[in-house]
Order: structure tokens, then sequence, then C-alpha cells
């Protein structure tokens, strides 16, 4: 716990003189004697000032080597004749950009892990880590197994997980984005989006000043879409006033229950962005003839 403490303070009020070392054998009982006191260590570099510092300090005490090797290992992982950034390097960096949650600290520090294990080169010297978002999460699963930080908080956990998984979605968007797309991205994130934004902003490390203001630019265009949708979204319903009667007279129904499934259902197929919303009725008309069968009609 000494060791630990001492990535604490230096996180928190700068270099010791001296490192505090322990042992493998050390930090193994510790985590199985104090895991709620581990945790908390760990949560002060993760929210502290200065994190970087912090996070050295683990790798120099051995505590990452010994409680996170998957953190460890990324320690020099793209130096060199690689041709990629150092992945230790950007991840303090990610987590030193980070906004101060618990939940995208952690993201953070753990978003890449699956890097390691998905490099591949192509013929052109291009260097990939495709899929290293889904290794990640699965990467996550077995810390959790071996090492359950979270344990006391289910809550933490799923969201640390559900970051990892999601990492790359937001810097995947462009304006060629339909609302719909970005509707049902918002839908699919759902509390998740906030972290997801700021996760995303924050892992961003160029060193080239235009691509980094691009980046944070489309972070940003994507975060006022969303915002511009739910507020229309809000003030005029996605079907239009009317529709009931409209599919009444198209298809001989009389007012009934079955009027109110068929509109759900057309409301389900606005959100889940296979329907346009704001239409006028005969649009959602023409889809309900088009797909009969499916509605029973």
């Amino acid at each position: 716990m000494e060791a630990l403490e001492y990535a604490a303070v230096r996180a928190e009020r700068g270099p010791e003189n001296q490192v505090v070392r322990a042992s493998t054998a050390d930090f193994k009982a510790a985590t199985t004697l104090y895991l709620p006191d581990v945790r908390k260590m760990l949560d002060r570099v993760m929210m502290s000032s200065d994190a970087e510092a912090g996070l050295d300090a683990l790798l120099e005490c051995g505590a990452l080597a010994a409680m996170l090797p998957e953190v460890e290992a990324m320690v020099g992982f793209g130096d060199g004749e690689w041709r990629h950034k150092d992945v230790w390097k950007h991840t303090k960096q990610v987590v030193r950009q980070a906004v101060p949650r618990l939940e995208v600290r952690w993201a953070a520090l753990l978003h890449d892990i699956g890097k390691l294990k998905t490099r591949s080169i192509s013929p052109n010297g291009e260097v990939h880590f495709f899929g290293h978002a889904e290794v990640g999460a699965r990467m996550f699963d077995r810390i959790d197994r071996r090492l359950p930080l979270f344990a006391r908080d289910e809550a933490l956990k799923s969201t640390v997980r559900l970051l990892i998984l999601h990492h790359l979605r937001a810097s995947q968007y462009d304006a060629s984005w339909t609302d719909s797309a970005v509707r049902r991205f918002t839908k699919e994130m759902g509390d998740l989006l906030k972290d997801l934004l700021d996760l995303s902003r924050a892992d961003i490390t160029t060193k080239r000043p235009e691509k980094k203001r691009r980046g944070l630019r489309q972070i940003s265009e994507l975060s006022d879409r969303v915002e511009k949708l739910a507020v229309e979204d809000a003030v005029i319903p996605p079907l239009p006033g009317g529709i009931g009667d409209a599919i009444m007279s198209a298809f001989c129904i009389p007012p009934s229950r079955r009027i109110g499934e068929l509109k759900k259902a057309l409301e389900a197929a606005v959100e889940s962005g296979e329907l346009q919303p704001h239409q006028p009725s005969e649009f959602y008309v023409n889809f309900l003839r088009e797909q009969a069968d499916r509605f029973d009609l």
C-alpha cells in the first residue's frame, strides 16, 4: 500500500526524491486483502491534476506490471520502426486531457489496450489496429475477472466497458450522416453519449494543430446536431397530426386499439432510422401498404 500511496502523492504533489517499489507478490496480497483501498488509491491517481506523473509512478513502483499488465504492456509499444505513436505516451495524454470524471478517466486509461493484440501492417507499410475496440472490451472483461476493481460499482464497470467498446464511434462521424443516422447513434449510445463525446475529444492527441482543430470541430458538430435534433423532436412529434385518420381511411379500419398499435409501429420505425420523421401522412400510409404483410394489413 505504501507504493500506491507514493503514486497517488506523486500525482497530486509532484515527484518524490525516492521511488517506492514493491514486489508483485506484495501488490497481489494488497489487492486480495485491501481491494477497496487499492481502488481508492488508483482513483486518486486517475483523478489527480497530474495523472501522467501518477501513472509513471505506478509504472516505476511495479504496480502496473503486477495489477494491470495489459496497461504496462503498452509502454514502448510503437516506438521506432513501427510507424505509429507510442501507445503508452498517447494513453497518458488522453488521461490528462480527459475531463475529470471517473468513468472517462478509467476508459481513457484502458481504451487502447486492444491495440497490442490487433496490430497489422499492410503491404504498403500502413499500420492498422482493426477491431481493437472490440478486443479491448473483451480484455477488460478478463481484467475484471482477475482483478475485480469495480465489483462494488456495477454502473461504473458497465460504463467503462462500453466506452472502450464504442470509443471510435464519434470520430467516425462526418457531415454526410443523415438526421436518421444521428438519431440512431444517439439512441444507441443513450446515457453513454456525454461520456463518449468527452472521451473522443480527449483521444485527439495529434501534434498537428490543423488536424487537432478538425477533429475537435468534428466532435462539436456531432454534439450540436444531437442537441438540435433533440430539441426538434421534443417540440414536433415525429408523426404528423391526423395520421390515425389517414390510416383508418386507407385501410378501412374503424376507430380502435389497432390504430394505436400501427402508430406505435411507425414511431418505432422512425426511432430506429428506418423511416424519416416529420413527413406527410401519405408517406407513412404508403410505407404501411408496402409492408402490408409485416403489419398484418
